[in-house]
């Protein structure tokens, strides 16, 4: 029998990788630690790993690793907008694009943007049009693209972050970085930048106080830019939710920070001998 010699053949004794994949439990325990050691009802935010200018033909870059989400920026532009009808003279234009990698989720998505995609597309422009200065770029466009390479939860958060850092290291002039943090609600407890399965997951029979919040903040000028929120909860519930979610923000600041200077210390050019 004919070998095809240009198919990659698997052994001939194999199983299906499916068989080995363990189902999620439906219900997330109520109390004690979460599942990787942080704990509840405290601002326990995940170790956060940040890299600028990773990307050589992009004006801007930035990576953030923070747990097994994982996420890359670039940033093109300022350039000529390339449709006239869209050209405003006296200000410039923001565009954001957000898609997921097919193999970023437990379930394998398509490359073509969808709905979910379309929606943190949104939510991106509107967290980080406040702090961009577009009048200093008029008949201009900035393109921000941000590509989910894992998602292992508060990924809209972790972008807003990202998009941020690498329009900073574009060198784009901006009133302040932008923050993003979330969280959440569980009936009486809530958890802080929650993981995939907290996410997707409930502890709680019970209906009320379910949901999710998203904040995008300016810590310097102590302004929030954007906020995001699902499910049911009550007006103590929320307003003690975006608290948390702006101490949250100003957790991340110092390590935000740390990797911009970083950058711009290997940026720039030597000092002359003289």
């Amino acid at each position: 029998m004919p070998v095809d010699t240009k198919r990659v053949r698997g052994p001939e004794v194999s199983q299906s990788p499916s068989l080995f994949l363990g189902r999620p439990v439906a219900v997330l325990p109520s109390s004690g630690p979460r599942a990787d050691g942080r704990q509840r009802d405290q601002v326990d935010v995940r170790p956060v790993f940040v890299r600028c200018g990773l990307v050589s033909q992009a004006k801007g870059s930035a990576y953030i690793e923070a747990g097994n989400t994982k996420l890359m920026c670039c940033v093109y532009g300022p350039r000529e907008t390339e449709r006239k009808d869209e050209t405003d003279m006296k200000c410039g234009r923001l565009t954001t694009d957000m898609r997921f990698a097919p193999f970023s989720c437990p379930e394998r998505g398509s490359w073509i943007q969808g709905s979910q995609d379309k929606d943190f597309s949104l939510m991106l422009h509107e967290s980080l049009q406040p702090a961009v200065c577009l009048h200093k770029y008029p008949r201009s466009q900035i393109e921000v693209n941000v590509m989910v390479l894992e998602n292992s939860g508060s990924v809209l958060a972790h972008a807003i972050t990202c998009a941020s850092l690498a329009l900073a290291d574009a060198g784009i002039e901006m009133y302040d970085l932008v923050l993003g943090c979330s969280i959440r609600q569980d009936g009486a407890s809530y958890v802080v930048d929650p993981s995939y399965m907290e996410e997707n997951y409930s502890s709680s029979a019970s209906s009320e106080n379910q949901g999710g919040l998203t904040v995008a903040f300016l810590p310097s000028l102590n302004q929030i830019s954007g906020l995001q929120s699902d499910g049911e909860m009550t007006e103590e519930i929320l307003t003690a939710g975006v608290r948390t979610c702006i101490e949250g923000c100003y957790k991340l600041y110092p390590v935000i920070q740390q990797a911009l200077a970083k950058a711009v210390r290997k940026a720039a050019p030597p000092p002359s001998e003289s």
